[in-house]
């Protein structure tokens, strides 16, 4: 397997770091530099990677441990809430719902959430800035499908309101100790013995335009694509969305079959072939991550694949990953 993935990417021009998971058994596979000029190889332990928007999902879900938290208290809410209790100044937050920021079907099309600002935001400028972005913007009709960071900065807002604390108080109690993960960070926690990657392009040659996520940038995308890891801490993270340790096997079928879902994108992440599969892709503009990964729901077979040099779009990219989930179980994933 080791060498089958290794020579995968090789042959792609692509570099970067993997877990391939095999009849419940996860294994870590890298390959090429984290960061060329300095000769830090991918997969080292001091690198962690953006997750870009495979962050969505953490944030999803402690949305519904709050949902469940606050049930039998006068603060109850549900996917049916109307997000104006929490934001009364945002446009049109009496006709949008929790859930419709979960699906992207808010309506809100806020645009250059990723354009790097130049501002190292706290929490709460980020979410006001998306606010302000999003009230000044031409709003589509709620209901209809458009993805957009705003609706998950905007639930970062809404864990704060409703918990006390702040996002990044809640990550890591709710997730990092919880799971014990001794590798996944806000951007603002990445300690100083650890690096994340730079990212490159393949043309003609590997390692070309270098470009990295910087702190600004991080800042601006709370709760939708601020966090670092590493794809074996995502791995465990999966894992952790339906066995108790983060949500169970009833709260991840709530997160995942939202009612305002009008395609099979449900609380940060794709379903398909009637439930067995589950996806999310992303990357960061201006960068050239390629962040993906494909599991079976029962978390027995899977890829996570976090690219730190790319050739090709993100569906070539996809092909990268669905050569090796083929080699891993045929005729069990979805191309794209």
């Amino acid at each position: 397997m080791r060498s089958y993935v290794r020579n995968t990417l090789a042959q792609s021009n692509s570099r970067g770091s993997t877990v391939i998971i095999k009849n419940g058994k996860p294994q870590q596979i890298s390959y090429g530099w984290a960061w060329y000029g300095k000769r830090i190889g991918n997969g080292n332990d001091s690198v962690v990677y953006p997750t870009a928007s495979l962050q969505k999902v953490v944030t999803a879900a402690m949305v519904v441990q709050l949902m469940n938290e606050k049930w039998h208290t006068s603060e109850r809410f549900s996917q049916n809430t109307k997000i104006s209790r929490w934001y009364p100044e945002l446009k049109n937050a009496d006709n949008i719902t929790l859930g419709q920021l979960m699906t992207h079907t808010s309506g809100i099309n806020a645009v250059n959430t990723e354009a790097d600002r130049g501002t190292d935001y706290s929490e709460d400028d980020a979410v006001k800035w998306a606010i302000d972005n999003a009230n000044s913007t031409d709003s589509g009709t709620p209901g209809t499908y458009f993805y957009n960071n705003t609706n998950y900065i905007l639930l970062a807002g809404i864990i704060k309101k409703v918990s006390g604390q702040s996002y990044e108080t809640n990550f890591n109690n709710r997730i990092v100790n919880k799971l014990g993960l001794a590798n996944t960070y806000l951007y603002q926690n990445i300690p100083s013995w650890k690096t994340d990657p730079i990212s490159y392009i393949w043309n003609v040659k590997n390692y070309q335009d270098p470009e990295y996520i910087t702190k600004t940038q991080a800042s601006q995308l709370v709760g939708a694509a601020n966090m670092f890891t590493t794809p074996m801490d995502y791995y465990k993270i999966q894992v952790g969305l339906s066995n108790g340790a983060i949500l169970n096997k009833s709260d991840f079928y709530y997160l995942t079959h939202l009612r305002s879902r009008v395609n099979n994108y449900s609380g940060g992440i794709y379903l398909d072939n009637n439930d067995t599969i589950k996806s999310a892709y992303g990357n960061l503009g201006g960068t050239h991550f390629g962040i993906w990964f494909q599991m079976t729901t029962d978390n027995r077979n899977g890829l996570i694949m976090f690219l730190n040099q790319t050739a090709g779009d993100e569906n070539a990219q996809k092909q990268v990953g669905y050569q090796i989930l083929n080699h891993i179980k045929p005729y069990t994933f979805i191309a794209g």
